[in-house]
């Protein structure tokens, strides 16, 4: 057989991001998957009866409609649809009205009430230079940015939501839930700056480009990725488990989709000492438990308003997400965990029926918990939507130490591939000038633990396939990635 010009390790949406790029280029591509499926955290699958459709791994894609790789790539013309809903995402409070960010800011802010105000003017710079913020913050972080006036609102955002002057930003206890519902996605210590920054990211994509969920399933996006790479020369082995990198030296470039644990594995003695330390100082954060019911009716909410989101966040108010979070990471077990939520059948039809429903949801737990989630899942449901339980046809719990088995990337149940502290935030997974190039020559990292981290944005795998091209191809531009 011949030998590819490049192989890549993992198809998560970073890997196949990264040989889509290659692959356009003109050169052969091969991937390498060690599960018999493809796509990483983007899976789809039947897991209690044939009619109802769950994703296994990730479900709201924001990212998908904002960052510059799926843009350019443009999925809705590969069939491929986002179905946005008009309450991007809801955050339920005890005894006061559930916290609603609409896809429209003015009815977002009219709910707010005395709040209203600024958060318009915490929002507004942002969404109106959305582009350029999006590709800002999912930059490779080594650069000067191509549009500085989106940088410029940044800064005191960031440091008054990251810190405890947050406590005092807002009258009433909507508005800051909303910011720590969505700076929780870090899965980390709050406040942070790092939580901010996503907290300001994911929050004005709210009201731009929206929080959308793949008509089908996630798994459509993986679909996608995978008919332009075999369009153009391609190929995908899955089962094919790579256990040391010397089986690939015959590629001019190696680029693996791998956690720094998993680079490990395979490359560990051929790496240069201190290079090898950096990559087993790497830290790992706190953990997410995945729960899949089967449920017969829409989830019961309390505040009727909560109905019809895309993502609902379940944690109470801001003191209480602060401090469940912190001391999640701390490595401490909380009653009652911060918890995301999705309906999709709201805005996808094809996803189940009336009477059969999927709900997908994840907890957050210390890392490697082996705790089963289930039950302290459904008990944050019924907080906020009494006679939840009833409804329940069945349901399926993942531990975190479990998540690993699922996907090895997923470390101690860690589904962002290392801790997004603000040093790890920009130097992972080692404090290098060039993140994605390793000390070996023609392998390169294109995963999660390098910038900008966590997130379907494909924007790590374009990074380093836009490396290899130049390093090792001489090729100086990226190729163009709409449909052709």
């Amino acid at each position: 057989m011949p030998t590819p010009d490049v192989s890549v390790v993992g198809s998560g949406p970073n890997g196949l991001a990264a040989a889509v790029t290659l692959a356009r280029a003109g050169l052969d591509v091969e991937v390498h998957e060690a599960a018999d499926t493809p796509g990483g955290g983007l899976r789809t699958t039947t897991l209690f009866d044939s009619d109802t459709i769950h994703d296994l791994c990730s479900a709201v894609h924001p990212m998908a409609a904002a960052s510059r790789f799926f843009r350019e790539f443009d999925l809705s013309t590969r069939g491929v649809h986002l179905r946005t809903p008009d309450t991007s995402y809801a955050h339920p409070l005890d005894n006061a009205p559930t916290a609603v960010a609409y896809r429209d800011l003015d009815r977002t802010c009219d709910r707010l009430g005395p709040d209203g105000a600024h958060w318009r003017s915490l929002m507004t710079p942002l969404v109106r230079h959305s582009g350029d913020l999006c590709d800002l913050l999912l930059a490779d972080q080594r650069h000067l940015p191509a549009a500085p006036r989106a940088a410029l609102p940044l800064p005191t955002r960031v440091l008054t939501h990251g810190t405890r002057l947050g406590r005092h930003a807002f009258r009433d206890p909507a508005a800051p839930a909303l910011l720590a519902g969505v700076a929780a996605h870090t899965v980390g210590r709050l406040p942070s700056l790092t939580g901010a920054a996503v907290a300001l990211l994911l929050g004005h994509l709210a009201h731009t480009t929206g929080w959308p969920l793949v008509e089908g399933g996630s798994a459509r996006i993986t679909d996608a990725l995978l008919d332009d790479l075999r369009a153009h020369g391609g190929t995908l082995h899955t089962g094919s488990r790579v256990t040391d990198l010397r089986q690939l030296a015959a590629s001019r470039a190696v680029l693996l989709d791998l956690a720094p644990a998993g680079v490990l594995d395979i490359a560990g003695p051929s790496l240069p000492a201190g290079y090898r330390r950096s990559l087993e100082r790497f830290r790992y954060g706190a953990a997410a438990a995945k729960v899949d019911f089967l449920v017969s009716d829409p989830v019961p909410w309390s505040d009727p308003d909560t109905r019809g989101a895309g993502t609902v966040h379940l944690g109470g108010d801001q003191h209480e997400v602060w401090d469940i979070e912190t001391m999640t990471a701390r490595g401490r077990h909380v009653a009652r965990p911060f918890t995301l939520l999705s309906e999709p059948l709201t805005i996808d039809p094809t996803r189940g029926r009336p009477d059969r429903r999927p709900v997908w949801s994840y907890c957050h737990v210390p890392h490697g918990d082996t705790r089963d989630p289930v039950d302290r899942v459904r008990r944050q449901i019924e907080r906020f939507a009494p006679g939840f339980s009833d409804t329940i046809i069945a349901a399926r719990g993942v531990p975190a130490a479990a998540l690993a088995a699922y996907n090895p990337n997923y470390v101690g149940g860690d589904i962002g591939a290392g801790a997004m502290t603000p040093w790890q935030a920009i130097f992972r997974p080692a404090p290098r000038w060039d993140p994605y190039r390793t000390p070996l020559s023609g392998v390169y990292l294109c995963s999660s633990a390098t910038p900008p981290g966590p997130g379907v944005h494909g924007m790590c795998g374009y990074h380093a396939a836009s490396r290899v091209l130049r390093h090792e191809f001489g090729i100086d531009q990226p190729p163009a990635l709409g449909p052709n």
